[in-house]
């Protein structure tokens, strides 16, 4: 089932949570909505749902399958919804939370109770479950609880499974294991899906294209390779990761970051402006002597080495913090202690300007 809505605005009184948003959603497809509280991310899935309404405007649609749904409320919509938060009928069994869908459909459209039992037990296999049928939600996990409600979605079938901040509610470990069986089981039932989220390495992970949000419109849409590697604008480089910020000009031709002075590929125009300089921890290098690439002068203020890789703090001569990551043999290999002055350089980084990005 192929999504697409243009044009879509929505405002709540004074706040505007979406501005002329469009998005094509591939048959089959896990996509991510990304981005920080407020920029849009769930009121788009809920107009997608039906849950909501645009703004009015003639160019504004939601489209299932190229057929125009703007009008259609969730239940025409056919849509599976699962929040953060479960929403599992406390007085009902597992099974009976599953069944639920299937036993409220209009008569002439419900299926027989073996029908309705077999596809229960198919779903409880699916989220392997089974032995737990008999359950209630008081007495299942966090992790459990969301499986469940994610069966009760798929089992009336549905053209779209929407999903809002799913893992949001459980701790660390228990979400990282989810997403690995949200691609799997993904993969399996194989329906077009968007869940929200704001939290980076779920969407990297699970999803074929993350669609990344801010302040109501889509900064970037791509592959969580793209939006990773290739970040279209400041705001995404920011919020796809941990990185260090270096503020300076363009002059010459070159764009100068207090003793950085890096070849700078940007237009005439930028001459004179502000630019930006973004890397990631792991794209800088330390070293006790100058090797020749532009580099800065920083001492070493704390060194954290529990985890798979040693994060350095330093300052820089500047006095700016500078964060970098070096795998443990590298940083055996370093010999570098809390006060050491040293040497760093980069390997990789992006240099924003108003008009230009390298």
């Amino acid at each position: 089932m192929a999504i697409e809505v243009r044009h879509i605005s929505k405002t709540f009184g004074g706040f505007t949570a979406l501005r002329d948003v469009s998005l094509e959603v591939r048959d089959g497809e896990l996509l991510a909505l990304l981005g920080p509280s407020g920029s849009g991310k769930t009121t788009l899935l809920r107009i997608i749902a039906g849950l909501e309404s645009a703004d009015p405007r003639p160019e504004s649609a939601v489209l299932f399958e190229g057929q125009d749904v703007t009008r259609q409320d969730a239940g025409q919509r056919r849509v599976g919804f699962v929040f953060q938060h479960y929403a599992l009928f406390r007085n009902m069994t597992v099974f009976e939370n599953i069944a639920f869908g299937l036993r409220v459909r209009p008569r002439a459209l419900r299926s027989s109770e073996p029908e309705i039992r077999r596809r229960v037990m198919e779903l409880l296999e699916l989220i392997h479950l089974q032995e737990l049928a008999g359950r209630y939600p008081s007495q299942l996990s966090g992790g459990q609880r969301q499986r469940v409600a994610l069966a009760r979605a798929l089992a009336i079938q549905p053209k779209v499974l929407l999903l809002d901040e799913p893992f949001g509610a459980l701790d660390a470990k228990v979400r990282q294991g989810l997403r690995r069986w949200l691609r799997k089981l993904h993969d399996e039932v194989h329906v077009t899906s968007l869940f929200v989220t704001h939290d980076q390495d779920e969407a990297l992970e699970v999803a074929d294209r993350v669609v990344v949000t801010n302040q109501g419109r889509i900064e970037q849409v791509g592959t969580p390779e793209e939006v990773f590697h290739h970040p279209a604008s400041e705001f995404v480089m920011d919020f796809m990761g941990h990185v260090n910020l270096f503020h300076g000009r363009i002059e010459s031709g070159k764009a100068v970051f207090g003793p950085l002075v890096l070849h700078h590929n940007g237009s005439s125009a930028s001459e004179g402006r502000s630019a930006r300089l973004f890397v990631r921890p792991y794209d800088l290098d330390i070293a006790h002597h100058h090797n020749g690439k532009p580099s800065l002068r920083a001492r070493v203020v704390r060194i954290q080495s529990a985890g798979p890789q040693v994060k350095v703090e330093l300052e820089s001569e500047t006095g700016e913090p500078v964060s970098v990551e070096t795998s443990h043999a590298q940083f055996g290999e370093l010999r570098v202690s809390s006060g050491d002055q040293v040497f760093v350089s980069l390997r990789d980084a992006r240099i924003f300007t108003e008009d230009y990005s390298i």
